[in-house]
């Protein structure tokens, strides 16, 4: 079972796009996505996660459940950080162990949504709470990691950190403000006009996801270039810790919640890292982290294992615990 999952995955022709798109960089193919084009589907991907979870959450009751589930999201995104920082620090500098534990404890929104994908192929579908938690798990691992960089930089020019500025940052980063606006629009919308949309939202969006990983596979496999020059530590690191993660919350979420949908998506966004807040986020407060790290660590090493090993790993854990 475990094998025929594994192999249902693997044929799944959104991660075969993603596959070619690394295949077409070696074979030094012109292959390429218009970068508007891939703005463009990334927030097309994002507003319709958020709208379809905001229809979902106005058919739902707040519960303590869900309270729990929200406080279980933000402490995931601050514990993790918390200790892969110290693991980080041993071989790299407290600037790159910052980003890096950053991107780690937030979460990757376009994982979050080939989970989705992967939900929909079982014939599962998502709690729309769990929309509202992975939006909120963003920016906690940010704050902690550059909390951590200013307590442990001990350099004569110490990089002072403004927290204020940082939560704004993250709070109005655009991916993030879609998908809650998205979600609360959602939520707020009437069943009838939804209806109207629900072809643009629902039927086009395994097609755009698919044009999507196909242009994460380029970008992943030109960074995947010069990452091999940093060592085996980061790759090592970018392959174990997201798979620990992911097994360990898996798990942990069973005194959270009973849902197997809910504690996936739990274990995938423990799982996953961020690529595009948190190096929006280190760009501007912390330019000494080093992106050519951080960033093929998550997008080129840690999203490729989540969808392929990751996922059916997760969903196999919390079927049967």
């Amino acid at each position: 079972m475990n094998f025929n999952l594994l192999i249902e995955n693997l044929t799944n022709p959104a991660l075969l796009f993603f596959v070619l798109g690394i295949i077409a960089v070696y074979l030094k193919s012109d292959l390429e996505i218009p970068s508007n084009t891939s703005k463009f589907i990334s927030l097309y991907l994002l507003f319709s996660i958020g709208f379809k979870g905001g229809q979902e959450l106005s058919h739902e009751q707040f519960t303590s459940e869900i309270g729990w589930s929200m406080l279980f999201g933000i402490s995931i995104s601050m514990l993790i950080p918390l200790y892969t920082f110290f693991i980080l620090k041993r071989k790299l500098s407290v600037y790159d162990a910052g980003a890096i534990a950053a991107a780690y404890g937030s979460v990757s929104a376009v994982t979050f949504v080939t989970a989705v994908s992967y939900l929909e192929s079982r014939q599962l579908s998502l709690h729309g709470h769990m929309v509202a938690i992975m939006a909120l798990m963003e920016s906690p691992a940010i704050i902690i990691g550059l909390v951590l960089i200013s307590i442990f930089n001990k350099g004569e020019k110490a990089t002072k950190i403004d927290i204020v500025s940082v939560i704004k940052h993250s709070l109005t980063n655009g991916s993030v403000l879609l998908i809650l606006g998205s979600l609360i629009i959602g939520f707020m919308a009437d069943a009838k006009q939804a209806e109207g949309i629900k072809p643009f939202t629902n039927d086009l969006f395994k097609g755009f996801l698919a044009i999507f990983l196909l242009d994460m596979g380029i970008t992943s496999g030109q960074k995947l270039k010069a990452f091999f020059s940093f060592g085996l530590f980061p790759f090592a690191f970018a392959i174990i810790i997201p798979i620990l993660n992911g097994c360990l919350f898996s798990l942990l979420s069973s005194f959270i919640t009973s849902d197997i949908t809910n504690r996936f998506v739990f274990a995938v966004l423990a799982a996953s890292a961020s690529y595009i807040a948190v190096p929006a986020a280190m760009k501007i407060t912390v330019p000494k982290a080093n992106p050519g790290l951080y960033l093929p660590m998550a997008l080129a090493v840690t999203f490729p294992i989540n969808i392929t090993v990751g996922m059916p790993l997760y969903f196999l854990i919390v079927q049967h615990s």
